[in-house]
């Protein structure tokens, strides 16, 4: 039940203070050790197939390392001082939820576009999105702001939920190592087409069950809030599949739908397009309206989603200590 209640206090910190600059971050460390090994293994490694083991090696010891360095740090702490180790715990549950910070990502380019700076608005989608955002219109704008939020209500709040309450902090903290990894070096280019294949793969793997809890979430929350929530079944169920990542489009599918907006379209990266397929393309395109709206939803589903975690995680301990 200290587990359960931890848990409950560093999701509570998370919405009251998000990431605050002035706070260490566990991502920002993985960051730095994945970027130093990247720069030695890619100048031992030569040849494809040796790149491909470097980047199998460098995800088992950048995955490793946070895993058994969580576990030791917490373990070292509850037997020597368990009032810090609570502490600790407590602001580590805090890191590896984002529900806070990509509420407020979203909220601010939504405030520049109401005010028409379109630059600023540009500036800061391209904090969150990987694609180039310097000539974007308004409506693309937009359209990307809420496929952020819908594809990060999955990595960023519901993955991190399912695998806090699957393993505790250290494999939360492994989740998001493997997260850090696929936005490292998870590309099909040129450079880290053999390197990244291994982080990509396991990405894919570990996001394939929360992408599509994060469906039942976002349609749930839709029906509270009394938007389409059949239409965003209906839209996952049409058009999911037919994103280029195989756990992408459910979230981004369920707002659409719930929405009745059209996403996807053509994006750049580095100059170069990248045409994705329309989820709901039957219907328009989004609005800022819309934008607060996803935002909305990514609320609602990230309480659902912690919520359904507490309930079975506290449901499992009363029947084992029943039994």
């Amino acid at each position: 039940m200290t587990f359960l209640l931890i848990v409950t206090v560093g999701f509570a910190l998370d919405l009251i203070i998000g990431d605050p600059a002035w706070l260490p971050h566990p991502v920002v460390g993985m960051g730095r050790l994945t970027s130093w090994m990247e720069k030695v293994m890619l100048r031992l490694a030569r040849t494809p197939f040796s790149r491909r083991v470097a980047g199998l090696l460098l995800v088992f010891l950048v995955v490793g390392a946070t895993y058994l360095a969580a576990s030791w740090l917490l373990r070292t702490l509850s037997g020597s001082a368990p009032v810090v180790a609570v502490l600790v715990e407590v602001w580590l549950v805090s890191t590896v939820l984002a529900v806070k910070s990509l509420g407020q990502a979203a909220r601010r380019v939504k405030d520049f576009l109401q005010v028409e700076e379109i630059e600023e608005a540009r500036r800061s989608l391209g904090w969150i999105v990987g694609r180039d955002t310097g000539n974007l219109d308004e409506p693309e704008i937009v359209r990307g702001c809420i496929e952020t939020v819908a594809e990060n209500t999955s990595d960023g709040v519901v993955a991190p939920i399912f695998y806090l309450f699957l393993g505790g902090v250290p494999l939360a903290l492994a989740y998001k190592a493997v997260n850090t990894l696929d936005s490292m070096v998870g590309y099909r280019d040129e450079k880290y087409r053999d390197f990244g294949w291994a982080a990509a793969r396991l990405d894919d793997l570990a996001n394939f069950i929360p992408a599509r809890l994060t469906v039942v979430f976002l349609l749930l929350a839709a029906v509270f809030f009394g938007l389409g929530a059949s239409c965003g079944w209906r839209t996952v169920r049409q058009d999911a599949w037919k994103h280029p990542s195989p756990n992408g489009g459910y979230p981004e599918a369920a707002v659409a739908g719930s929405l009745r907006v059209r996403l996807g379209g053509t994006n750049y990266y580095q100059g170069r397009p990248a045409r994705r397929p329309y989820l709901g393309a039957s219907f328009p395109p989004p609005t800022v309206h819309d934008l607060d709206q996803a935002v909305r939803l990514m609320y609602l589903a990230s309480f659902m989603a912690f919520v359904s975690g507490l309930l079975i995680r506290g449901a499992l301990f009363g029947a084992v200590v029943a039994f």
